[in-house]
């Protein structure tokens, strides 16, 4: 195996590791029904270390070229693995929204910030779907042995106890791999797929800086869609055992969360892959789409069977965003200044962690049902739509002569 593939499995395992934030739908519901917290200050600490994770990639983002990958992928996995042990002493939501919702939140983002960037350098720019799939799937994937792993424990040990023991296995297992994560050395040149041609017009003919990528048109409809379309998966991953509870009357439901962290994982590597063959923009356009009408049949997922369906498609929807989005930022605005530029891209994501699970808790703390979240979360995912369908490539020339860029 060369050194690419195995800093890219570095990078998956990494994210296996400090993916805990999409086990939350776990935990908020033991702190309801062990410690007697409403489920808005239940889900505070969740929301809190989307916006941290989203801060911690932006900083990341412009600190890894300087201080290299490493050192910031180890701080960041120390951070995740100290803020779980330090949550399994929290007693009130305001320690857990610190412990977890900041100290936490910002260590995932300071590691995931870092992992694509530098496994991309490794292969050729025609796998940067791929790359970015793949990793991002590694993230998304952790639920699958995280829900029922922290479940088990929760019904053995308590909540408490559950944060102590994964943040000791973050540390033991992760930390190790933290330490191959390189860039490559200079004058490195990815081998080139069997076979390929360059396509016209798809990568990016300028490495922008974030200044230059925010005074374009592209970034912003890009952050609008971002963050609209992943409200609603997030909304979704973080409430899923809850909706299934108020909704079907389904207690034992654990399962759904692994099913959506699959579905997550799955969207992440083939929609990553797609967008390599069919495009960015219209991998994203039917990723918005399956949403959307996932968010309108929602209501009606009172059985199993409806639960399911609609906790596949949210996950195969939402995880297409992880690697479209990163794989755009990279075609439309270049490689080299790729962490920076995505840094601030990410900050959409950390948006949407108010938009979607932020309103939810408000919906059924008000209402006792999420009716009123599904048709806020199908028209923020119509606005994103039409904000996918208007992102086209860069044009630098007409940039340039229009005085908003500087000619290079």
């Amino acid at each position: 195996m060369n050194r690419a593939f195995k800093i890219l499995i570095a990078a998956v395992f990494i994210n296996l590791c400090v993916g805990v934030l999409y086990a939350w739908s776990v935990i908020s519901r033991a702190l309801v029904n062990q410690m007697g917290w409403s489920n808005a200050e239940a889900g505070l600490p969740y929301t809190i270390a989307v916006v941290t994770f989203a801060l911690g990639v932006l900083a990341a983002g412009n600190l890894q070229d300087r201080m290299g990958p490493q050192k910031l992928v180890i701080t960041g996995v120390g951070m995740v693995g100290l803020g779980m042990l330090a949550s399994s002493m929290a007693t009130t939501p305001f320690a857990l929204l610190m412990t977890f919702g900041v100290l936490v939140g910002t260590g995932i983002g300071f590691a995931y910030a870092c992992l694509s960037p530098t496994a991309m350098k490794w292969f050729h720019p025609s796998k940067k779907g791929m790359v970015n799939g793949l990793i991002a799937g590694g993230f998304g994937m952790a639920p699958l042995y995280l829900a029922p792993l922290s479940s088990a424990l929760i019904l053995s040990m308590g909540v408490s106890a559950t944060f102590m023991a994964l943040g000791v296995a973050v540390l033991v297992i992760g930390l190790p791999l933290a330490f191959t994560i390189v860039t490559p050395p200079a004058g490195y040149q990815p081998e080139v797929p069997a076979g390929y041609n360059e396509p016209a017009g798809k990568a990016a003919s300028r490495n922008f800086t974030w200044r230059e990528m925010v005074r374009t048109r592209q970034f912003y409809l890009m952050w609008i869609a971002f963050a609209f379309a992943s409200s609603a998966g997030l909304m979704l991953i973080g409430n899923i055992t809850s909706i299934a509870s108020i909704q079907g009357n389904k207690t034992d439901v654990a399962y759904l969360v692994s099913l959506l962290a699959v579905a997550n994982t799955l969207g992440r590597i083939l929609m990553g892959m797609l967008s390599d063959k069919i495009g960015r923009t219209p991998t994203l356009l039917l990723a918005v789409a399956m949403q959307t009408a996932n968010m309108l049949m929602f209501p009606y997922y009172t059985g199993e069977a409806g639960f399911i369906a609609g906790a596949i498609v949210a996950g195969v929807s939402y995880g297409a965003l992880l690697s479209v989005f990163p794989s755009m930022t990279a075609d439309y605005f270049g490689i080299k200044n790729y962490g920076s530029n995505f840094g601030v891209l990410y900050l959409a994501w950390g948006a949407s962690g108010f938009m979607g699970p932020v309103m939810a808790g408000i919906v059924v703390d008000a209402t006792g049902g999420y009716g009123l979240a599904y048709s806020i979360s199908a028209v923020m995912l119509a606005i994103a739509g039409a904000a996918a369908f208007f992102t086209k490539p860069v044009n630098v020339d007409e940039l340039e002569q229009k005085g908003i860029l500087k000619a290079a």
